[in-house]
């Protein structure tokens, strides 16, 4: 039996070796539910396109642009939108979303009217003396925002229950041990000429043996709903050549002064080094984090926001043991210098943006949440990430009065969720979600996928392993409406590995109802048994 599992393992791959040839990931046809197209091989007038390591660029000095010199990108087309069909791959009508001609300002990102002074995901707010805030300014403040966000609806009545592979998108509910991934990945390599995962996104870029200087390659290789975000894409390379940090005047060198910069950057590490914080980290429009070559630590001291932004891609990066700060003064861009109130100590705060794909990072043990996306944010993918020893994990939509969430998409993709996580992997709102091909072999605590005010979630091609509550997910009760019950919320499972008795109770329409989970088909699941061996190198890699 296992050696007719192998062979079929291998009909599979070779399958997939020659779509995974493709120079980019995104390019495959079927890997994203198309909702707008944003061009991404723009240039900026003033930088000079992608340098490389070239040396000349390699430097930590960046001059500040004054006035908008990149305005805005080319209006979106919708005419090419495709839809695809989650069960079957075919292409569908489009559907008549996301209509809205998106603009990209990346100074008026940085420069424009910000609510600097707000606490996010809060559903109280109250008036601050000016000694804590700008005068006359509302802050939000979140003390009752997870009230009743352990109160959950009773499903043991449920209609839909997911827990065999019976639909024949997976091979077969075998329990892969280390020698099967190991085995699995050598036959991928084999398969793709030496340097195959089985990854699409790694293999997009990793069998380039000079990537150090064709490090912006790596912008064509995200996939999922964030596949749009370029970062940095055809700026200059940025270097961080020290560990300190200033809130309110960073020196050239630091990577605050990187983050802070108007425009495209790419931002690389002379060196490993451990960043301590010493206030909110605001990370500014098209800008990269690539911690890639360097073991980079951003710890303690304060949260990572990207807020009111557009186009962030960090890659590489440890981000654990975040606490609270402030308030706090820091500078967001090289003109302006702001007032913040205290932060919730998030490991990653994404607050009101678009186009944010978070990559091969380790989170683990912040006060708050591991990653929050929230405020109307969207068009984000989480991929390839390792989180561990945390409660609330992964918030997408922070609260029953965000309506604004109901645009959400997010993309959660080829992470592996380590051990010591409780709830949260995640936990969506309002919007769509496609969680695909993850690896929950660690367990959790109280659920792994969980949601409320009605949001649509495809779980598809994961592997889940319970290490005491079997089931999957909850709807929760958390006193915002329910549009109709919890039963209509479409929740469904195609593809996903259930182990040591794990269920996932699914609502709504079944799985094979290709027309209302198209719109969260975002990028192609491969079968749940490679998810041993397509997450092996999650979280850094060391390069």
């Amino acid at each position: 039996m296992a050696s007719g599992r192998m062979a079929r393992l291998l009909t599979v791959l070779m399958v997939l070796a020659l779509q995974w040839t493709s120079p980019h990931a995104r390019s495959m046809p079927g890997d994203f539910d198309t909702l707008e197209y944003v061009p991404t091989d723009q240039e900026y007038p003033g930088f000079p396109q992608d340098t490389g390591s070239s040396a000349q660029f390699d430097t930590p000095v960046f001059t500040a642009q004054t006035g908008d010199a990149f305005g805005s990108n080319p209006e979106i087309d919708n005419s090419d939108a495709t839809n695809w069909d989650a069960e079957t791959f075919n292409s569908q009508d489009p559907v008549a979303s996301h209509s809205e001609v998106a603009q990209y300002n990346s100074y008026a990102a940085t420069e424009g009217e910000l609510p600097y002074d707000v606490l996010i995901d809060s559903p109280e707010s109250v008036r601050e003396p000016p000694s804590t805030s700008f005068a006359g300014e509302v802050v939000y403040h979140s003390k009752a925002a997870y009230m009743n966000d352990e109160v959950f609806y009773d499903t043991s009545a449920a209609d839909i229950i997911y827990k065999a592979n019976d639909d024949g998108l997976s091979l077969a509910a075998a329990d892969l041990n280390a020698t099967d991934a190991d085995d699995m990945l050598s036959s991928f390599a084999k398969a793709m000429g030496g340097c195959g995962t089985g990854n699409p996104i790694d293999d997009c870029w990793r069998c380039d043996p000079n990537w150090r200087s064709h490090r912006q390659a790596l912008a064509n290789c995200a996939t999922g709903f964030g596949r749009n975000a370029i970062g940095g894409k055809n700026g200059p390379i940025y270097t961080v050549t020290t560990n300190g940090d200033d809130a309110q005047n960073p020196q050239p060198g630091t990577l605050r002064y990187g983050v802070t910069r108007n425009g495209p950057l790419w931002i690389v590490f002379a060196t490993s080094m451990t960043i301590e914080l010493k206030g909110e980290l605001w990370i500014s429009a098209y800008k990269t984090l690539d911690g890639r070559g360097a073991e980079v630590h951003i710890v303690g001291g304060s949260q990572i926001s990207i807020q009111t932004t557009n186009n962030v891609i960090l890659h590489g990066l440890h981000i654990h043991d975040i606490r609270p700060s402030g308030p706090t003064t820091i500078r967001v861009s090289p003109s302006k210098v702001v007032r913040r109130p205290r932060s919730e100590g998030d490991g990653l705060h994404i607050w009101g943006s678009r186009d944010v794909w978070i990559d091969h990072c380790y989170l683990a043990r912040a006060t708050d949440g591991l990653i929050d996306v929230t405020r109307g944010s969207t068009m984000v993918t989480i991929s390839n990430c390792f989180l561990e020893k945390h409660d609330k994990t992964m918030l997408l939509g922070a609260d029953p009065a965000h309506t604004e969430d109901r645009n959400m998409r997010v993309t959660v993709a080829f992470n592996r969720f380590g051990p010591g996580l409780v709830q949260r992997l995640p936990r969506c709102r309002f919007g769509v979600f496609h969680v695909l091909n993850n690896d929950y072999s660690a367990g959790w605590g109280i659920y792994a996928i969980g949601g409320s005010e009605d949001p649509t979630i495809l779980s598809q091609g994961n592997r889940f392993n319970p290490a005491g509550t079997k089931e999957v997910t909850k709807r929760i009760n958390d006193g915002g409406p329910n549009y109709g019950g919890w039963q209509s919320w479409n929740w469904a499972s195609s593809g996903d590995v259930f182990l040591g008795g794990s269920y996932f109770t699914g609502s709504g329409a079944k799985a094979t109802s290709a027309s209302v989970y198209a719109k969260a088909y975002s990028t192609s699941s491969r079968p749940a048994d490679m998810v041993p061996a397509i997450t092996k190198s999650a979280g850094p890699l060391m390069l």
